[in-house]
Order: structure tokens, then C-alpha cells, then sequence
């Protein structure tokens, strides 16, 4: 029953993104941000169509080349396979798991002959009788919820339906053959928060929901600001490695420049609220509420506020609302309940036809979508949230993804969509961390003041042997895709903070590297240079089309023989996330060894996050003894 019903759900999906698609056109949208899909061609489109062949998800025969709507079935199975946003679309996530050399092979399915038969096919699924599909309940259904129901044909109210994006840590690369390792910056926090409710719950936490990136992100670290005229601060430290006595463990922190009160653009924030019947809860709808009420303390009276709702159908509550109309709009939130099925589509494009509505020149306009991440019922569509939210950042709208609840929370789609739209992802476990979220660093999560922001490290083979990026496995691009301002970076927010972990293989190395470009190949490489490696930033200024260089060299002399207390922290964080995933790059990493770096670190105690973190790990480790 579940499989008829993925199927049934799935097949409308596409059904609707080729209705969108027909109505779209072939725009400019793959152009402006760097997502490559139907009606696009090019040598891109043909390594996309040779991995699919090679992989099973596509027949050979085609025309190469161009994105035709068998290359789009394929991506969509692809997709649905790795539990990836099903978009039909080539996306940066969708990209970079399809490249790596491991992915596995596409499984023999039913779903093969539905797609490539097109259209008429899915018509005909989407018009036989119910019981062709085993689907109905034996149970009559009333004022049940979608979610609700889904569990009941399952025979499981405790069904979970979460959903992570599975990936595989990055390894060591060899630096005389790759010396330039290249990703987006990233700044959210969303992984951490999970971790926090799954270990305080007692419940089994999934490797796949452990990114260290955004752990180690999640913490506050002591670097240095930014130099007049530049955008980040830079900060490069590099120490022995406390899991690995033959390795090096690399640092890199940037602090983005805050603005100040006096610069603080104006407002339109757009609350898009997930009021359907899964949204019921303390920790669900009553606490979006209470979130949303902190949120509005903090804005200035000239900022407006709207309130959209959407269950199975959207609500316009209130509409460009000046915030100093307080008791209106408490009101409104208030008096939110959770009822009904959920149909996120039609709610964000009300919600960004009405930030469109009262967007200011140089002020922020954001939709803050609040859901447990189950987006989708009936003919909405994935691929076209995506496709809405992607299209609509380039009229100056972004989008942050405020995740609630557990049992069916959708991260990897979280992270998609926010990802999509420009913005960044929090999960809110307790009414403290959307404190944190929107009060505390309200800064970095509605004001940017840089985006498409990439980070390229240029390991000098001289002294660099090997590296190993720790994280950021989602946000890895192509070298040449540094200087490519097509090609999509991460946003960063007023006062954010990017940390950075590489553990390194000490040594020199004869091999050539072929094609890469690095500096150090060149006549100024050699132990006689003393520069360790290079750190090249690109980052368009947030109304910007261009990218501006800005370069940052870490010199031999400047290793350290101990690790100071940034990294100390960072490093514990690294090796908590390693021993959660199994890693079999943790080497000597212990809870012990995480222990002793959190308590050796003088910034743990008076930082609530900090002190919190210890008494997480503490609990790991109890666990963990026989």
C-alpha cells in the first residue's frame, strides 16, 4: 500500500511539473542560477546523460546532448531513489551525488516502463480505478490528517517518515595531483539542532542527518574581523590533529561584517505557516507561535508583516501589516489552529505574490516558511516548489525554512528549498533556539551582505601532501567553477560565521597534477616560498552580479606546535561528528578524547551553547559504555 501510494503521489507530481513546464517555457531561469533542465543543451547536459545511462536510469539511443523530457523522467527517478528533491532538474545536490564515483547503479523498477512510456502512461495511473493500486483503507476516514491516515494504512501510528540525504565523508585527496579543493560557503545550523532533540530524546540519530559543517557552524568562535573595505574577516590556524598523530589539523574562519543598527534595511517579512492537521503539537504549531511573537518584538514599526496560512487550502490573514500594529498582528498568530491536509504549493506562491507586493529598493524581503517539511499532497509538486522559489530569489525574495517536530520531518527538502531560494535552514527543537534563530542572530538570518559565496584552498605540494575537507560533502564544486559567477555559491548574513576544517598529510610530493592551475606548480613553488596554501574567496556583493577576488596565504611559519581553543572546540565537534557517522577517517577519535578537548577548552564554561554541547557528548559517552 505504501508503494501505491509513493507512486500514485510521485506520478501526479510529474504530471504537474510537465503542465508547469509547458506554461514556463524554456526561460532564462538554468542561466541565472546555474540549475540546468528541460530545453537546455550543452556539453553539461551530455556527462549529465552518460552518468544516467551508465547508472541504468536512462536508455541509450537518445539524442545527447539536449534535455529532452527522457533526460527529465530519469532525473526524477534518480531523484526519488537517493531521496533527493524530485525536480526533473539538475541542481548543485542532484549534481554532485550523480557525479561521485561511487553512486550505485539504478535499481530494476516498475517505475522505468511509467516514465519512459511518458505522458499517456501517468494519465492512465492517475485515472484507474483505486483498487488497481491496493490503496483505499479498510478504516472510513474522517477529520483524519494526511499524515494521520498514511500511519493507519500502515498499521503504525508511530510511523516515521523522516527523510535525510545520504552521502559519504569526503577522503583524503593528494594534493600534488589536486591541489585546489573549491565549495560553497554554508551557514546553517540545521544539523546540530536535530542532534540535540535526537540524543535528548534517546532516540537512534541517522548518520546521514550528522553534517559537520553545520555543527561546527552552530558555535561561535574568536576571529578576526573584517578589513575596511572587505566583506570577511579571515582567520587561518593550523596544529597537530588530536585523532591522527601523523596528520595536521587546519582551521579557516571567516566573520562576515555586521551591519549596524543605523544600516539596518527595512523589513517586509512574509510568516508562512504550516497550519495542517500534522502540525498539531507543543512543539509543532504552538511553538511556531511563540517563535513568530519573539520574531516581532525585535522589528522596527516600520517593517511589515504578512501572514499567509496553508492546509488544503492557503489563507491570507493579514497583508502588509506595519509592524507597530502589534496587538493585530499577536492576534492573528495567536489564534492559529491545526487542521486539514497540507498544500505547501499554492501557500508560497501567495506568500511571494504578496512579499513582491510591498518589496522596498535595498530593504529585505523574505518568506519565513514554517513546517514540519511534509510539503506535498494531491498535484503539487516538488519540482514545482523548486521552480517557484528558484525563479522568484532572482526578483530579490529569499526564503528560510524554519523546520518543526519529528516523525516526518523532511530535511533533506528543507535544506533543498532553502538552498533554492537563497536563504538558509533552522530547525527549532525548543523556544531557545528560535531565540537564537531569530532574535540572537536575527542579523545573519534576514540582512545578507554577501552572496554566492565560494571558498577555494590552493594546497602549496611542498608542504601539503594530502588533504581531507571534514564536511561540507554537499556544498564541493569544480575548480573551474570558482570563477564562474554562473555557478551558485552560499549566502552569508550580517556577523556570520564560516569554520572550516581540513586535516592534512604533511610532506612534499613529485607528482604532476595535470590540468588544475595552481599557483604552486608554477616557478614560485617550492619549500624556498614558504607559503603553505592559499585561501581564495569569491563573494557578489548581495545586490551584485559580479564577484570580487580576495586572497588570504597561511605561511609554514605560522604552524602552530598546540592547538589554541578555537581549535580545540572545533576539533571535538569534528570528532563527535566522526564517531556518530562511523567515519573511517575518526582514527584515535574517543568520546574520551572529545571530552577531554571540550574541558582543556577555557570558552565552554559561560557559553550556554557551548556548555550544552559538553553535556551532549557526556551523554554520547555514557551511552556508548557497555
Amino acid at each position: 500500500m505504501k508503494t501505491a501510494m509513493k507512486m500514485m503521489r510521485r506520478t501526479a507530481a510529474l504530471l504537474t511539473a510537465l503542465v508547469l513546464l509547458a506554461v514556463l517555457g524554456a526561460s532564462a531561469l538554468g542561466e541565472k542560477t546555474g540549475i540546468l533542465k528541460k530545453g537546455d543543451s550543452g556539453e553539461a547536459v551530455r556527462r549529465i546523460q552518460e552518468k544516467l545511462i551508465a547508472l541504468g536510469y536512462l536508455e541509450e539511443g537518445i539524442s545527447l546532448g539536449t534535455f529532452d523530457d527522457a533526460t527529465e523522467q530519469a532525473l526524477l527517478w534518480f531523484q526519488s531513489e537517493h531521496d533527493l528533491l524530485e525536480t526533473g532538474m539538475a541542481d548543485r545536490i542532484t549534481l554532485e551525488l550523480l557525479e561521485k564515483e561511487d553512486t550505485p547503479a539504478g535499481p530494476a523498477s516498475p517505475r522505468r516502463e511509467n516514465l519512459a512510456g511518458g505522458l499517456p502512461n501517468i494519465y492512465a495511473m492517475l485515472t484507474s480505478e483505486p483498487a488497481a493500486y491496493a490503496f483505499e483503507p479498510e478504516t472510513e476516514l474522517t477529520d483524519v490528517t494526511f499524515s494521520e491516515a498514511g500511519a493507519m494504512w500502515l498499521g503504525d501510528a508511530d510511523y516515521s517518515t523522516e527523510e535525510y540525504t545520504r552521502f559519504e565523508s569526503n577522503g583524503f585527496v593528494n594534493a600534488a595531483l589536486t591541489p585546489l579543493s573549491t565549495f560553497a560557503a554554508d551557514v546553517d545550523t540545521s544539523s546540530y539542532a536535530l542532534l540535540r532533540r535526537k540524543i535528548l530524546s534517546g532516540d537512534r540519530v541517522s548518520p546521514d542527518a550528522v553534517r559537520v559543517e553545520e555543527m561546527l557552524n552552530y558555535f561561535r568562535y574568536d576571529y578576526a574581523e573584517p578589513a575596511a573595505g572587505e566583506p570577511f574577516g579571515v582567520t587561518m590556524v593550523c596544529a597537530p590533529c588530536p585523532w591522527n598523530p601523523e596528520t595536521r589539523l587546519l582551521q579557516i574562519g571567516l566573520q562576515a561584517r555586521t551591519v549596524t543598527p543605523e544600516e539596518r534595511p527595512a523589513h517586509n517579512l512574509v510568516f508562512l505557516i504550516d497550519t495542517s492537521g500534522s502540525m498539531e503539537g507543543e512543539d509543532r504549531l504552538d511553538l511556531v507561535k511563540r517563535a513568530f511573537l519573539l520574531l516581532l518584538e525585535t522589528l522596527s514599526p516600520e517593517d511589515t508583516v504578512s501572514v499567509v496560512t496553508y492546509a488544503s487550502s492557503d489563507r491570507v490573514l493579514l497583508e502588509g501589516v506595519p509592524a507597530g500594529e502589534k496587538t493585530r498582528i499577536m492576534d492573528a498568530i495567536s489564534d492559529l489552529e491545526a487542521y486539514g491536509s497540507t498544500n505547501g504549493s499554492a501557500g508560497l506562491t501567495r506568500a511571494y505574490e504578496i512579499a513582491e507586493k510591498y518589496r522596498r529598493p535595498g530593504g529585505v524581503s523574505r518568506i519565513l516558511l514554517a513546517t514540519d517539511g511534509d510539503l506535498n499532497v494531491g498535484l503539487s509538486s516538488e519540482g514545482d516548489l523548486a521552480r517557484l522559489v528558484a525563479e522568484k530569489k532572482e526578483g530579490g525574495v529569499s526564503l528560510t525554512c524554519l523546520g518543526f517536530g519529528m516523525g516526518n520531518y523532511k530535511d533533506n527538502k528543507m535544506e533543498a528549498l532553502a538552498d533554492y531560494g537563497d536563504g538558509n535552514c533552522w530547525y527549532i527543537d525548543t523556544i531557545h533556539e528560535a531565540r537564537k534563530a531569530l532574535v540572537t542572530e536575527a542579523g545573519g538570518t534576514f540582512i545578507t551582505v554577501a552572496k554566492d559565496v565560494k571558498l577555494q584552498a590552493d594546497f602549496n605540494p611542498a608542504y601539503v601532501r594530502a588533504y581531507r575537507l571534514i564536511g561540507y560533502e554537499d556544498r564541493l564544486m569544480a575548480a573551474e567553477d570558482f570563477a564562474d559567477d554562473a555557478k551558485d555559491g552560499g549566502e552569508i548574513g550580517s556577523g556570520h560565521q564560516v569554520t572550516v576544517l581540513y586535516e592534512i598529510v604533511p610532506a612534499g610530493s613529485d607528482f604532476a597534477f595535470g590540468q588544475a592551475q595552481s599557483r604552486y606548480q608554477t616557478g614560485n613553488a617550492g619549500e624556498e616560498n614558504g607559503e603553505m596554501l592559499t585561501v581564495a574567496i569569491r563573494a557578489k556583493e548581495p545586490e551584485g552580479t559580479e564577484s570580487a577576488l580576495y586572497e588570504y596565504t597561511l605561511r609554514e611559519e605560522d604552524n602552530r606546535a598546540e592547538l589554541n581553543d578555537n581549535m580545540k572546540f572545533a576539533a571535538a565537534v569534528a570528532e563527535t561528528a566522526m564517531l556518530l557517522r562511523d567515519s573511517e577517517w575518526k582514527g584515535n577519535a574517543s568520546w574520551a578524547s572529545a571530552l577531554d578537548l571540550l574541558r582543556g577548552c577555557s570558552r565552554v564554561t559561560g557559553d550556554v551553547y557551548r556548555e550544552e554541547f559538553l553535556y551532549l557528548v557526556t551523554l554520547l559517552q555514557r551511552e556508548a559504555q557497555p
